[in-house]
């Protein structure tokens, strides 16, 4: 009996000193980071331990409840990066490029319910400010800017963000957050205050007329959510996010979405016309000069798509457990098992909610009067581009994205008419491992 009182007050003392040892580093992060909105954390936030406490609290609690673990398989516990003391929160980054689907699949989450907080494209806000810069800077300073945002933002810190936003906020109110309508999160009492007078009509949500908004109160929003989502196509290499996920106040999920890179290029000519204007002349006059830089800015893309994927799919140890790669086209054949996949992977549980926005927004139904609905269809919709890619264009793709097409699956094709022929299949059929 004295034994087990004499644990409990060892146990209770390594919890004081572990937590003054958090509040010290707390206290030193706030410095270096300014923090302008609040934070809320918990008396006993185990997620800001550091690893040597952790280690320490995991053998008091063996003791404690009369368990004994070697050396061995206490290695084993603090080596698995699934182990974490942040309550069941979950942080899910759906990295991806333009023209993937990412916003169609970031909806999954978006519509999870009260208990997500998504955000969208956050990242717009810091490429537009560098843009100027962006070709002369290091790229590898541009992309720990990229993650160092990401990660306030996470930690439901907006002040990393806010010094992007221009015009700069006022008292940490704006009304020019990049597509501010796409996040549910950001356009529900009270993060959407009322509508004051003159607000211009780029104020308003989807669902409803809201002011300009207050950032300390889209911090207070997400410190009230149980888990958080981030979806942008900005991050170029996977590798520059390692001291996000290794963050230990964060359990994060890396959803990497690739999509066929001959289907992007087709979207991309509809979508960013005047970007793509040269390709729409290659198309109608039939050459290619592949040494072009718009060539070899497409063949860049690809390579580092390929090498954030190869990255992830090598299971280094920082991301064992948190990396999940899927494809477009499978997601758009079976939506509902994507998604489930999807959330199985991440944690967080699968809400009604969300299987009633895929459902309603994936499949073509048949009403009483037999006319179809308005609905897309995302399988077909998928296979579009199959019909508006001219087959030159086609051909310099497989060329200058062949190792990124074949590491995914894509077959290559041979003649306009395989490419116009829907019922052969571009996709081999490939069970990508999550790890």
């Amino acid at each position: 009996m004295k034994t087990k009182y004499a644990i409990v007050f060892i146990f209770i003392v390594a919890l004081v000193i572990l937590e003054k040892e958090s509040n010290i580093l707390s206290r030193v992060s706030d410095k270096l980071i300014q923090r302008q909105t609040p934070q809320t954390p918990s008396p006993l936030d185990f997620s800001n331990m550091t690893q040597s406490g952790l280690s320490l609290l995991k053998m008091l609690l063996s003791k404690f409840n009369g368990t004994h673990r070697n050396s061995t398989e206490d290695q084993e516990l603090d080596d698995d990066p699934i182990f974490n003391y942040n309550g069941g929160r979950k942080h899910v980054l759906l990295l991806a490029t333009t023209r993937t689907g990412s916003s169609f699949v970031g909806e999954f989450f978006n519509q999870h319910g009260d208990n997500m907080f998504y955000l969208f494209e956050p990242l717009w806000h810091v490429e537009r400010m560098l843009a100027t810069a962006a070709e002369s800077s290091n790229a590898t300073v541009l992309a720990g800017i990229y993650r160092d945002v990401l990660q306030g933002l996470l930690l439901c810190d907006f002040s990393p963000l806010e010094k992007f936003i221009s015009p700069a906020p006022l008292d940490h109110v704006t009304p020019d957050l990049f597509r501010r309508e796409s996040s549910i999160s950001l356009c529900e009492e009270p993060v959407c205050t009322p509508v004051i007078k003159d607000v211009f009509e780029r104020y308003h949500c989807k669902t409803r007329r809201c002011g300009p908004l207050n950032l300390t109160l889209a911090s207070e929003s997400c410190l009230s959510k149980q888990h958080h989502a981030i979806k942008t196509v900005r991050v170029r290499q996977l590798d520059t996010l390692q001291p996000l996920v290794e963050d230990a106040r964060l359990d994060v999920r890396v959803i990497h979405l690739v999509r066929d890179p001959r289907a992007i290029l087709a979207s991309r000519m509809v979508a960013f016309s005047s970007k793509y204007q040269t390709w729409k002349t290659w198309a109608q006059d039939g050459q290619v000069p592949e040494d072009d830089e718009e060539v070899k800015r497409l063949k860049g893309n690809c390579d580092n798509i390929r090498l954030s994927a190869e990255v992830g799919l090598s299971q280094p140890r920082w991301l064992r457990g948190r990396y999940m790669l899927v494809r477009y086209e499978d997601i758009a054949r079976y939506p509902m098992q994507k998604a489930e996949e999807m959330y199985r992977f991440t944690g967080v549980p699968f809400s009604p909610q969300a299987r009633e926005w895929i459902l309603r927004n994936t499949q073509t139904t048949q009403g009483a009067s037999g006319i179809y609905s308005t609905q897309k269809n995302s399988s077909e919709q998928a296979e579009k581009w199959r019909f508006s890619i001219p087959f030159t264009l086609a051909q310099v793709v497989q060329r200058v994205c062949g190792p990124t097409m074949k590491l995914f699956g894509y077959r290559f094709v041979d003649s306009e008419k395989t490419l116009r022929n829907k019922s052969i299949s571009l996709l081999k059929e490939r069970l990508f491992q999550r790890v």
